[in-house]
């Protein structure tokens, strides 16, 4: 079975278990998740099928997108995403979140936070200067390196610059409990992205 879904973080909550332990919790609103498209070896080189989801206005949906979802014979999505899978799929089979179990390790998958532009104390953790009245450089950059030799900056050198907004895969979380009814998902502890952004669960690699 393919243990792949997308869905929309919500915020985030606690629950209790049993022995009275509070945990937690991630609410995401996960699928249901449309097929939209199969790829197979013969057609497109490789197996896969798209799906698609959230709600979009028809007048965001562009006549190319729209001329997809109506070859699909679906209503038009947000969201479209591709998952490699080797199992039989039609265009139009729905995918759940009953597809995960509670305690399963799931890896997600989005788009981090956007910080704007943040120096190198707070992008990258490097100490501060001394704070007294004549060091006059408290929060600069420091040292960029050598001086003659070699004469320039290194590539990859750790600097000022834009924070955020990048895309990062938390591994190995568990799912703390499922509501199939309302297509909720609770993942233990917190996951990348904001409010509303969209999130790619997919069955934990190194579980």
């Amino acid at each position: 079975m393919l243990k792949a879904i997308l869905g929309k973080k919500i915020g985030m909550t606690q629950i209790f278990t049993d022995d009275g332990s509070m945990i937690p919790v991630t609410v995401v609103e996960a699928g249901p998740c449309v097929v939209t498209q199969v790829k197979t070896e013969e057609s497109d080189g490789y197996n896969a099928i798209q799906v698609g989801f959230g709600e979009i206005r028809e007048k965001l949906v562009n006549k190319p997108q729209a001329g997809h979802f109506k070859k699909a014979n679906t209503e038009a999505k947000r969201y479209l995403r591709e998952f490699r899978t080797d199992e039989v799929f039609t265009v139009g089979d729905e995918i759940k979140v009953d597809v995960f179990e509670k305690d399963e390790a799931i890896d997600v998958t989005a788009i981090t936070k956007g910080k704007g532009y943040a120096g190198a104390i707070k992008r990258w953790g490097q100490h501060r200067g001394p704070m007294a009245h004549g060091s006059k450089y408290h929060r600069g950059q420091g040292s960029m390196g050598a001086k003659s030799d070699p004469g320039r900056v290194f590539k990859t050198k750790r600097m000022p610059g834009h924070m955020g907004s990048v895309q990062r895969t938390i591994v190995n979380v568990k799912v703390a409990g499922i509501d199939v009814d309302k297509n909720v998902l609770l993942i233990k502890g917190s996951v990348p992205g904001a409010k509303g952004q969209l999130l790619t669960i997919k069955k934990s690699t190194r579980a």
